[in-house]
């Protein structure tokens, strides 16, 4: 078990699962995939989370000495490094890319701004709970959505707006299934989040109103392509999506966050996929 836990907590899964959506994305918008595309996003995914979470154990550890701390957390220091360099050999294959892939750097930054050694901005972030969860949630929608779809941005707006709008609701469940999860520890760190700034009763009304969006925007984009059988694979993941977000009103372990409720992205994907097939 030992691998998977390196894969889990190391966020290869959860990279996997970001180029599974790049494909759902490729079908939905009927285009060729462009594997370049895909391992960029993989790779700066892979880079970013890397990133975040050695400065997160940084941030929250008692080292004062950063090159010490590198020793301690090696694994994600070089996972991180590797990955950087890989993004950037798949960024010199679609240099096009560039002003998009610059957009999806700098949101990331933004959301890693609690984490920053520089009081006043890490200070303003921490505050920023809501901010920060719908932050995460649109910077998925957009890297998924938008880098593969950079080709027909304009020729295909209205299906582009509807897909993203559809990830964003998506993501923003997964999202605060983990700011639900977090919610006692980012109040002792004084970190905020949707889950730590609304009431639980709330948070379930709006998650409830959120997985409506989702369904309705994903509805419309299916219908307009005309895939039938896309519509049916969508209502299928509604389903698992609700059932897992009423799982998780309830203490989950280690592997129900980060294979079961990030698996539904790959869930999602897997069930395009087979929608696609069954229509081809």
């Amino acid at each position: 078990m030992r691998w998977l836990q390196f894969i889990l907590s190391h966020s290869i899964f959860i990279s996997f699962c970001a180029a599974a959506l790049c494909m759902q994305t490729y079908i939905l918008l009927h285009i060729p995939s462009n594997i370049n595309i895909i391992g960029l996003v993989f790779f700066s995914t892979l880079s970013g989370y890397n990133v975040y979470w050695f400065l997160s154990k940084y941030f929250f550890s008692s080292s004062t000495s950063i090159f010490k701390f590198i020793r301690i957390a090696k694994s994600y220091f070089s996972v991180a490094v590797i990955s950087a360099g890989l993004t950037f050999y798949f960024f010199l294959k679609v240099p096009y890319s560039l002003p998009y892939l610059v957009i999806s750097i700098f949101l990331t930054a933004i959301y890693s701004m609690p984490l920053w050694p520089l009081p006043r901005l890490a200070g303003l972030a921490q505050k920023a709970g809501f901010l920060k969860t719908t932050l995460l949630a649109f910077t998925w929608a957009y890297t998924t959505t938008v880098l593969p779809a950079i080709e027909i941005l304009q020729s295909e707006a209205y299906a582009i707006t509807l897909l993203f709008a559809s990830r964003f609701f998506f993501m923003l469940m997964l999202c605060v299934i983990f700011d639900k999860r977090d919610t006692e520890i980012d109040k002792i760190h004084s970190l905020r989040s949707m889950a730590t700034d609304i009431a639980s009763h709330t948070l379930r009304i709006l998650m409830y109103v959120t997985l409506i969006c989702y369904m309705i925007a994903g509805i419309f984009v299916r219908i307009h392509f005309g895939d039938t059988s896309q519509v049916y694979a969508f209502a299928l993941t509604g389903a698992v999506v609700w059932i897992v977000f009423e799982m998780s009103f309830k203490k989950r372990g280690y592997f129900f966050y980060y294979f079961i409720v990030d698996g539904l992205m790959l869930l999602s994907s897997v069930f395009t996929w087979g929608a696609n097939l069954i229509n081809n």
